[in-house]
This record gives structure tokens, C-alpha cells and sequence, in this order.
């Protein structure tokens, strides 16, 4: 960063001494100085954001025997075997005394009888060892370790009785505080008033962001529809409840009064509602440009969506430079950009004088040109494409702004129980119906695309053919055309390329799946599992932990290979043997069988010179399968006899080449 700043200020400096006739020949030299001077702070910003750079971060001087102070900075969630709350640590205590240290930590207390007495500024003593997040490790999976960490996270800690003591002291901000029981308030009147539980957990995604409670394979078909946007909270949302203060305000707009009082409502309303929904990206995005609109309307001033979108994106930017790789940054992003670059033309498309068919088109417009800059984000990211998107997002988009503010006017006049009782029940009827909606057509076989496999790289040049294309269509520019058409050719190089690759792979993938086995044989574009039955079944546990490699190898599943061999648990190509240890070794053999890994599986009883006595082998793999307290055992058996092992549950996933 050094670097670009010397760069940003010789440049700049030269510039200035220009003469004018210089200074525009050479203005290409001051854009570079400014880019320059963005990049240098940029990466200041991201230095100083990065725990780690802080001389007090618990990694820097914590083990895991030190007892650790912390202050819990929300309300503990219950989730399916555990309650969860984000902390703050506050000291550590090392060499007899407590040392301030900084750092936010996951904590999650085991179920039992009783609910542990905790809440929002609660500290507590933390005497069993804190773990560093890592990631499954399994190819093309979810990287969680990096997404905690670009949010301060980088430390978790599983907690049952005795792990912990709380104390009787608790540390609070009054701001926080007040958010935090209105939020909780809330979720209490939705709970009271919405009996069923996906209703319910809808209603509380729907309005204030909650999610903890959303069922997964709700989530997949929302996903698949193309209309996971309604349950995150995002522009749509402050849209509406900004459409319903201006439609509020109406009746008062002659009065000279209503020109003050109406942004400063319209200000405060949409920063306290993204207060309590938890200011991700979108949200933030949204309330900085209605911010600005609202005050140009209070000026009488036009605005410019281009400003405010940079405004914002530059606001988001500064409080965390991490957000440019939040997911729901770029769609957000990408979706209001190609909005606003692409809905007046494709609203020119089709003509209508009825007001009804002309508005039922101005939305479909919207919906189509939002996918235009956010097709290739979803293609690297979500490895998918909704067919059906308009059909869903043409009926569910406004049905979803119903259920809205039937929300809204059940918090309203949540004082009255009778009409909060009969509100809830029309919301939660509402809720049914656009769930079954989106379930009955998630469940039409040709929903959705699936396993679109793409690299950061195709994407970038998938980019490339959008903007030129649409710059062609939109400037009637030949030389962009022919731009796009190489763009292309490039485009469908690179997939050649990659295919032709997994045309010629031959791999071994142990996966780490928790108290599983799970093993692939990956031959060409093919593969071949071993492992337990419920992994083949749909649900989280094969579209977290497998679905992802099998869609970065690009295979499908075969009855048979042709080229790797399966025998008695043995694995063999031309070039490697693999053995499979799933029960315990009883006998001796007169000469050892060589093999290039053994991968040991379904906690067996067996010791490691057990297993030598019957393999000539270097290396162990341990899968997920086996108890922790065997692994220890093995693990130390291997260092003392001088043999590699490979611990899925701490490293990952095994990749071998065959």
C-alpha cells in the first residue's frame, strides 16, 4: 500500500505543476493518482479492520488452558442441540494476572433441562479451551473460516456445565440494548400470533432479517425459485415501507409543515428498521440511497442513482472493506446497477394501455433486467439459474409486500390481542399460501439449472460479453460487437479447457463429514461413492458437504468403473493402491501388502503397529467417522513410528491423485 500511496502522491504533485493545455493531455495521469490514492487507503482500511493487525488479539498470546473473560453481545438463539450467542472477549488471564485482550468468539452452551441464564451483556469466565474456526476443508465447500473472519470472528468454543461461570457483573450500551428489545419484542409478537412454525419463520426472515429459524430445504426452494430475495432482508423491503410512509404522507403533502417532518419520518423509520433487521449490505445500501433521495425531495433537488449507489458502496466500504466479498454485496450491487441501466430499455420492449397490464409488465422489466448483471455472480456462487424466476417473482414480489405490511400493522397494533390474534392468523394464511406456491414449482423437474460450474475467471470474462453486448445494443457500436464475439470465443475456450481437464482426472477424495464416511472415486466425469447410505440423500448433509465437489469435478454418478479397480476394500489404479480399514486387524500375514494410503474408517478397534504388521504403507488418512479421543491415540502412535497421517477433522478433506 506504501507503494501506491508514493505512486498516488508524485503523481499527483507532478500533475499539479501542469500547465493547462498539460493537464489535459495528461489527465489519464491525475485518474491514476486517484485510483491510486483509493487503493492506498483501501488497503489502510482493510489492515486496520483485520483483528489479527491488533497488538491485543487474543490469538496473538492465548492458549487453550487460559481462562478467558467475555460479554455476550446478543440475546442467546436456541438452535437444535445447542443455544448460540456471538461474545466479545474482554481479558485473558495469563501469568496470574488478567491481560485486556480484544476479539469477538462464537459461543454455543449445550442443551439440557434448563435454559442457561443468559442474555445480552452477561459476562461470563470461559474455563474450557476456545477452538479456531476452520473449514470442512471439503473441495468447492463453503469457506466459513474466511467468513468469520471477515467479520472479526475467528474463534468458537462448544460449552456444557462446569466450562464456564457467570458472573454477576454485565456490560451493556444503552443503543445496543434498546435495538435488542425491540427486536426481541418483535419476534415475541410474531411468535404469539403465528402458530405454525415455517409461517413463523418466514414472518420473522420477511420482516426483520431473522433467519435461525428457517427450515433448509425452505430455504433450497426459495433459492431454486429465484426469490431467496424476499426472505433477505434488501431494497425490496425499504422499498415498500418507503412507498407506504410517502402513501401515509399523502393526505398532509400541502401543508408547508409536511416538507420538513416527512424526510426526517422517512429517515428515521428506514435507519431504525435497518437497525434491528442487522445492517447487512443490502440493507445498509438501501437506507444510505433512500437517505439521499429523501433529502434531495426535502431540497427539491434531482438525484442521481449512479452518485448514490457509489455513496453508499463507499460508506459500506469504509465501516468493513471485507463487504466487496460478501455475496450479498455483489448481488445487492450488481442487481440495483443493472437495474437502473437496463429496466428503461427492456420496459420499451412491450406497450400497453391498460394500466394494469402496462404495471404487470413495468415488473416483469424490473425482474429481467435484474438478472442481467447478476447472472454471472449467481453462476460462481450458487452453481445454479432459476428458470421459472419470472413466473415466481411476478406473483410472489407483491404477495410478499402484502405480507409485509399485514407484518407491519401486527406490530402496530400488537397492544390489541383480539385484532393482533386475527391479523397474525391472515398472515400466517398468507405466508401458506406463497410457501406452497414456491414448493409446488420448485418441485417441477425443470425449476432449475443445476451444477453450473464456472471459475472467477470465466466470470469476469462473462462480465466482459454482458457489458459489451448491452454497450452494442444500447450506442450501436460495431467495434463492441466484435469486442463481445472475442469475449466469447474466449469464454468458451476457458470451458473446453476445464472440461477437457476433468476429462482426463483420476482421483481419491476422503471427505470430512462429522460421525460419517463418505469416500468418492473419481474417474473422468464420473464417480463412485463408498460411504453411509444417508449421504445419498438429499438433504443438508450431501448439498453442504459433497454436492459442492462433485459440482467443482464436474461428475455424476456411476454404477461402475472402467479404469480403477474395487476389491475387498482394497482400491487400485495403474498407478496407486488404496486400503480401506473399517474393522478391527486380528492376524498377521507373511509378507506385508504395499500400498500407497490407508484410509482408516468407522471407528474400528485396532492399533497403528497392528496395522503396519499387516501394511507397507507411509501414510494414514483418519476420517470423520472416528472418535476424537481415537484419533489422539493413533495420531501419537503414528509421530512415535514415524508414519504421515492425515486428520480429515482438522485438515480437511484427502485428495489423492490416482
Amino acid at each position: 500500500m506504501l507503494v501506491f500511496a508514493v505512486v498516488a502522491t508524485v503523481l499527483f504533485t507532478l500533475t499539479s505543476f501542469f500547465s493547462a493545455s498539460l493537464k489535459y493531455k495528461f489527465a489519464v495521469l491525475k485518474g491514476v493518482s486517484i485510483t491510486c490514492i483509493y487503493i492506498a487507503i483501501g488497503g489502510c482500511l482493510a489492515f486496520a479492520k483485520n483483528g489479527k493487525n491488533n497488538n491485543l488479539w487474543l490469538g496473538h498470546y492465548f492458549n487453550k488452558d487460559q481462562p478467558v473473560l467475555v460479554t455476550l453481545q446478543e440475546n442467546i438463539v436456541a438452535k437444535e442441540k445447542s443455544y448460540k450467542a456471538l461474545a466479545k472477549v474482554e481479558a485473558v488471564f495469563s501469568d496470574s494476572v488478567w491481560k485486556k485482550a480484544t476479539g469477538d468468539v462464537l459461543l454455543y452452551f449445550k442443551k439440557d433441562s434448563s435454559i442457561p441464564n443468559l442474555n445480552y451483556g452477561s459476562q461470563i469466565i470461559i474455563t474450557h479451551h476456545l477452538n479456531k474456526i476452520i473449514n470442512s476443508g471439503n473441495p468447492g465447500g463453503f469457506n466459513y473460516a474466511e467468513y468469520c473472519s471477515f467479520q472479526g470472528i475467528y474463534f468458537q468454543g462448544f460449552l456444557k456445565d462446569g466450562d464456564y461461570a457467570i458472573l454477576p457483573t454485565t456490560t451493556t450500551d444503552f443503543f445496543a440494548s434498546t435495538l435488542i428489545n425491540i427486536r426481541t419484542k418483535v419476534l415475541t409478537t410474531l411468535k404469539n400470533n403465528i402458530q405454525n412454525k415455517d409461517e413463523l419463520s418466514i414472518a420473522q426472515a420477511l420482516l426483520i432479517g431473522y433467519r435461525d429459524e428457517l427450515d433448509r430445504d425452505l430455504v433450497r426452494a426459495y433459492s431454486n425459485t429465484g426469490v431467496v430475495h424476499i426472505i433477505a432482508i434488501s431494497g425490496l423491503h425499504l422499498g415498500m415501507i418507503y412507498g407506504l410512509i410517502l402513501f401515509l404522507f399523502k393526505p398532509f403533502n400541502k401543508y408547508k409543515w409536511s416538507k420538513i417532518i416527512k424526510p426526517i419520518v422517512v429517515i428515521f423509520v428506514l435507519w431504525m428498521f435497518s437497525l434491528i433487521a442487522g445492517m447487512a449490505p443490502s440493507i445498509l445500501r438501501s437506507a444510505i440511497m433512500f437517505t439521499v433521495i429523501a433529502i434531495g425531495e426535502a431540497f427539491s433537488k434531482r438525484n442521481n442513482i449512479y452518485n448514490g449507489l457509489a455513496i453508499s458502496a463507499i460508506i459500506i466500504l469504509v465501516i468493513n472493506p471485507f463487504s466487496l466479498w460478501d455475496v450479498g454485496f455483489q448481488l445487492s450491487y450488481s442487481a440495483v446497477l443493472s437495474i437502473v441501466l437496463f429496466s428503461p430499455y427492456i420496459k420499451n420492449w412491450l406497450y400497453f394501455k391498460n394500466k394494469l397490464l402496462r404495471g404487470f409488465w413495468n415488473l416483469n422489466s424490473i425482474t429481467l433486467s435484474a438478472q442481467i448483471l447478476t447472472l454471472p455472480v449467481v453462476l460462481y456462487h450458487f452453481h445454479q439459474f432459476p428458470i421459472l424466476f419470472l413466473v415466481t417473482n411476478i406473483l410472489a414480489v407483491p404477495w410478499s409486500g402484502l405480507i409485509l405490511y399485514a407484518e407491519l400493522f401486527l406490530i402496530v397494533f400488537s397492544w390489541w390481542q383480539p385484532l393482533a390474534s386475527l391479523i397474525g392468523k391472515v398472515t400466517e394464511f398468507m405466508i401458506g399460501v406463497m410457501n406452497k406456491f414456491i414448493l409446488n414449482i420448485d418441485s417441477l423437474s425443470f425449476a432449475v439449472i443445476e451444477n453450473l460450474q464456472i471459475t472467477i475467471l470465466q466470470a469476469t470474462v462473462l462480465f466482459a460479453i454482458i457489458i459489451c453486448i448491452s454497450y452494442w445494443l444500447i450506442a450501436k457500436k460495431k467495434q463492441m460487437l466484435l469486442t463481445s464475439l472475442a469475449f466469447t470465443i474466449a469464454f468458451f475456450a476457458l470451458r473446453s479447457f476445464d472440461f477437457y481437464d476433468k476429462y482426463n482426472q483420476y482421483k481419491l477424495i476422503v471427505y470430512n463429514v462429522p460421525s460419517h464416511t463418505a469416500i468418492d472415486i473419481v474417474e473422468k466425469r464420473g464417480f463412485y461413492f463408498i460411504g453411509d447410505s444417508v449421504m445419498n440423500e438429499e438433504g443438508f448433509l450431501k448439498n453442504f458437504h459433497i454436492k459442492p465437489s462433485r459440482i467443482l469435478h464436474r461428475v455424476e454418478a456411476v454404477q461402475a468403473l472402467n479404469s480403477i479397480g474395487l476389491n475387498n476394500n482394497f482400491i487400485y489404479s495403474n498407478k496407486k493402491i488404496v486400503a480401506i480399514v473399517n474393522k478391527p486387524i486380528n492376524h498377521k500375514l507373511v509378507k506385508k501388502i504395499k500400498v500407497d494410503a490407508i484410509v482408516v474408517t468407522k471407528n474400528p478397534k485396532l492399533y497403528i503397529h497392528q496395522l503396519m504388521e499387516f501394511f507397507d504403507c507411509n501414510t494414514i488418512i483418519f476420517d470423520g467417522s472416528n472418535a476424537n479421543y481415537k484419533i489422539n491415540y493413533w495420531t501419537k502412535d503414528c509421530d512415535s513410528l514415524n508414519i504421515d497421517y492425515h486428520v480429515c477433522a482438522t485438515n480437511g478433506a484427502y485428495v489423492l491423485n490416482l
